[in-house]
């Protein structure tokens, strides 16, 4: 099992948005936990930091964390994944 911590999660259709798109990648036993920010899942972690930060949900720490775009990128992702 492999554990991402991510910037951006922050609400259910932030959690369904992510999910979806990993399951489509090929990941699997995704599980989200939006307080603390984390992402487990069974696969490719390097795929899932893509993945993620395509979203707008990057790996803390990385340069993409503190971009204003990939905050805005999460925005829109939320935004989907309410209305699926």
């Amino acid at each position: 099992m492999n554990t991402l911590t991510v910037v951006n999660i922050k609400c259910g259709g932030c959690e369904r948005k992510i999910t979806d798109s990993l399951e489509k990648a090929g990941l699997s036993a995704i599980s989200i936990d939006v307080p603390s920010q984390k992402v487990s899942f069974e696969g490719d972690a390097d795929l899932a930091r893509k993945v993620l930060s395509g979203l707008g949900y990057p790996e803390t720490g990385s340069p993409d964390a503190t971009s204003i775009l990939k905050k805005g990128h999460s925005y829109i992702s939320c935004a989907i994944g309410r209305l699926s």
